[in-house]
């Protein structure tokens, strides 16, 4: 979807030139609604946030290109600002990866992400991770490079070596991929602010902090992150947790109260979510077409 005659990828790279950004992850399209509403700039929308939302079943690379470009449908049809997309290992691949570049560009991402584990994949912050061979993911990302439609579409280069190979070894492979073709680089379940530091220091592109809750990361400040040189800071699954962990307070209450009228008050109400779904442009159409 273009906004003000330009792509999805000028307005998100226009954006992080512009200043720093904060990204939730949106595990639907009606809370990348309210991410937009919020006032922030982009949306990201996490493979491990769809596996659990949609699926109900854990980040190991289970749901399919389909079922991706569908969900980024759905968030790029409603929404202006521009949508950041964990496409995991690409699907495949080098040709896979040619195809999974075309469909998600197709439906609108912004920027897609591929990552250097194998498959099955892990969640990043888990142990038990392996990686592709440096140049299987440099191959990858060549493709991905050769596949775009629009030169402006971002391409994340995710790194998950800190865990597996070393620190080192991270900061080499996000070189090498820079080299490949990606123009952003996402350095995985770093551990202390010292090492993002480090790694900004070492790697000469705009830089992605994932800061998940429970993982192997410390929770840095958004101005932080700024400061130790990162221009993308991620929150890939924050609104999920919230929320589930509300509906699971609310299910215990309505079990043990018989009625919900004590949660009216943390509710959105029928007028917020109608403004939210923007439901009176519906009905103002619906009633055109019988005039």
């Amino acid at each position: 979807m273009a906004n003000n005659g330009m792509s999805p990828g000028g307005l998100l790279r226009a954006a992080v030139k512009a200043s720093a950004i904060q990204v939730p992850g949106a595990p639907s399209a009606l809370v990348a609604r309210m991410i937009e509403d919020a006032g922030f700039e982009a949306v990201y929308l996490s493979g491990a946030a769809l596996s659990a939302s949609v699926l109900a079943m854990p980040d190991v690379g289970l749901f399919t290109l389909t079922e991706l470009a569908q969900q980024v449908d759905y968030m790029t049809s409603r929404i202006a600002i521009p949508v950041i997309v964990d496409a995991d290992t690409g699907f495949g691949d080098t040709v896979n990866v040619e195809r999974t570049i075309a469909d998600l560009e197709r439906v609108g991402a912004a920027a897609i992400q591929l990552e250097d584990q194998v498959l099955p994949k892990r969640c990043g912050h888990l142990s038990g991770k392996a990686l592709v061979a440096t140049e299987a993911m440099c191959a990858k990302l060549r493709a991905a490079a050769a596949a775009r439609a629009d030169d402006s579409t971002v391409l994340i280069g995710r790194t998950d070596a800190r865990a597996v190979e070393g620190f080192d070894a991270a900061i080499d492979r996000a070189q090498q991929y820079l080299e490949a073709g990606a123009d952003w680089i996402f350095p995985e379940a770093l551990t202390t602010a010292d090492e993002f530091r480090a790694f900004a220091e070492a790697v000469d592109a705009p830089l992605v902090a994932n800061m998940t809750e429970f993982g192997k990361s410390p929770l840095l400040g958004f101005d932080e992150l700024t400061e130790l040189g990162y221009r993308v800071v991620l929150y890939p699954v924050t609104l999920l947790r919230v929320s589930m962990k509300a509906v699971e307070t609310a299910l215990a209450i309505l079990a043990a109260e018989g009625s919900q009228r004590e949660l009216l008050d943390l509710m959105q109400t029928r007028q917020e979510l109608y403004d939210l779904l923007d439901y009176d442009t519906y009905e103002s159409r619906d009633r055109e077409y019988f005039q």
